[in-house]
């Protein structure tokens, strides 16, 4: 008998067999899913044009729309439509947008980040887009604020799309996360990284030294550890990363490990963060918790965190666990912000001068 060699899964395909497998996934979930991937698909290609896509359609005396604009009306026009939304939520819209009335309204609440890293579309950096899926709550039409304000342990879905040398959809339905490389030949996304796991022991960190004089007495800490190399407490020498795009350092974490760490710091006491709860962070904690990492404000973990505004913004530390629960131990020592906890009274690479 001749055996028929079957090549990578589209990511049609493996949504299909994870409705066999899987009650929680139904029709209304595919599609929606589908039509975000639609969406990548055509950032993408906005992207991969650079400086050209700025000047179609552009007139003589009209400004061009900046990348993350359009971006925010793909995926607006391209999953309004479908019937699966009640509604949806985006970095690039200060309220909540309606599912125009010619539509149907589906169960599904989406919450997008259009472009993260948008300011690296100028250098040729790489980008991304993040989403997250909630369920709408039950008899809800026309959802309100107040209905996208659900913790990050109730996602439905999360992923993000990397805009990079090959693009790529990486996702998770709460059964392991996935990655997608876009076949351009074919149009399609296929799956070329199944069950991916975060690496249970890393030598690198991402963060940003510009911020050091902000910083916590924990992170001051835990990077001073990581600094002093093989000599120090760690026992071993350590990279630093920073790309400034969070999907390219989740990414890289995903698939070599490492430690991510935007936290609170002292540059500005009214914000508990720098990044948005509800579609930057909570996503990336949903992909890397499924794929065997902590995701962590320091203090709590992330996905607990019941969110209180639309544009909220947190502190977020994720990546290899042990990592991550080395740096919680560091906040569980320093009960108040400012930290004057003379145990941390040493000097360090990063220590403000007195």
């Amino acid at each position: 008998m001749t055996h028929v060699t079957h090549g990578p899964k589209t990511l049609t395909r493996f949504l299909i067999e994870e409705r066999r497998s899987h009650a929680d996934t139904n029709a209304d979930f595919i599609s929606l899913v589908n039509d975000v991937r639609h969406a990548c698909k055509r950032i993408a290609a906005l992207i991969g044009h650079g400086a050209l896509s700025a000047a179609r359609g552009k007139t003589d005396g009209e400004r061009a729309a900046r990348p993350e604009a359009l971006a925010n009306d793909i995926f607006v026009r391209t999953t309004e439509w479908g019937g699966q939304l009640a509604g949806m939520v985006s970095e690039q819209m200060a309220e909540p947008y309606a599912i125009p009335c010619e539509y149907p309204r589906g169960r599904y609440l989406l919450l997008f980040d259009p472009l993260d890293g948008a300011p690296n579309v100028d250098v040729n950096v790489t980008v991304g887009s993040i989403f997250s899926i909630l369920r709408c709550p039950d008899g809800v039409r026309d959802p309100l604020e107040s209905d996208f304000l659900q913790p990050g342990s109730a996602q439905v879905c999360a992923g993000y799309a990397i805009y990079g040398p090959a693009t790529m959809l990486v996702l998770t339905a709460g059964h392991g996360v996935h990655g997608f490389t876009l076949d351009r030949e074919v149009g399609e996304f296929l799956l070329t990284h199944p069950h991916l796991r975060i690496p249970e022991s890393t030598s690198e960190f991402a963060i940003n030294a510009s911020n050091s004089r902000h910083w916590e007495a924990p992170i001051k800490r835990y990077v001073s550890e990581c600094q002093a190399g093989s000599a120090g407490p760690r026992g071993r020498d350590f990279n630093m990363r920073w790309i400034a795009s969070l999907v390219a350092e989740t990414h890289r974490i995903l698939l070599r490990g490492g430690v991510f760490m935007y936290p609170r710091d002292r540059k500005d006491l009214t914000q508990a963060g720098r990044l948005r709860l509800l579609y930057e962070a909570n996503p990336i904690g949903f992909i890397v918790e499924q794929a065997g990492g902590r995701a962590s404000t320091g203090r709590e973990p992330l996905l607990e965190v019941t969110p209180t505004s639309l544009h909220e913004r947190i502190g977020l530390i994720f990546g290899t666990r042990a990592e991550v629960e080395r740096i919680e131990s560091y906040y569980a020592e320093y009960k108040d912000f400012e930290f004057d906890a003379p145990l941390f009274g040493v000097r360090t690479l990063f220590r403000s001068p007195a």
